[in-house]
């Protein structure tokens, strides 16, 4: 398991049974010293069971930023109830590293394989990630990440693009 991956899974474990948060670890791997926004996302039986991230870093550097958002993945994704100890040896965990965006201006620069998508409209933002089951167009992409910003068809919006180096 990368060493990305194992520091959200051992937050998750540590947080959920004693109440704790981790501590950054005190010899990081260099990834873990820079600053980028990441997504923690965790799955059960293949099905998603939490997904929280930053679109930008909000924190000094990506351990960081994998600590917090393990926390807020299992714990504040307000589609799924928190997670339990129950659930823990049958947690499957990934880490999203964003790399930065750039403003597109039409849709034929997005693929949803190989780019994430931001949508803006004025100071609402919806963000979905790349290489995502079921989304197949750069207009599926597009609607859904408008949808989880509450932007409604017709609005004027700003695109931006961006890849992720995904850890799993």
């Amino acid at each position: 398991m990368h060493p990305l991956v194992q520091l959200a899974k051992d937050t998750v474990e540590k947080y959920i049974t004693g109440g704790e948060l981790m501590n950054l670890p005190l010899d990081p791997i260099a990834e873990m010293k820079e600053k980028a926004g990441t997504f923690v996302s965790i799955k059960m039986n293949g099905e998603l069971r939490g997904c929280i991230g930053t679109f930008q870093p909000t924190t000094e550097n990506i351990a960081s930023e994998i600590i917090q958002n393990a926390v807020s993945a299992a714990t504040r994704d307000p589609r799924f109830p928190p997670v339990n100890s129950s659930e823990l040896d049958s947690l499957e965990y990934s880490v999203d590293v964003l790399g930065e965006p750039e403003k597109v201006s039409d849709r034929k620069e997005l693929d949803p394989e190989k780019y994430g998508v931001i949508v803006k409209s004025g100071d609402r933002k919806g963000l979905l990630l790349p290489a995502l089951a079921g989304v197949n167009s750069a207009d599926e992409q597009v609607s859904i990440a408008s949808m989880k910003a509450g932007i409604y068809e017709g609005e004027d919006i700003e695109l931006f693009r961006f890849q992720v180096k995904r850890y799993k």
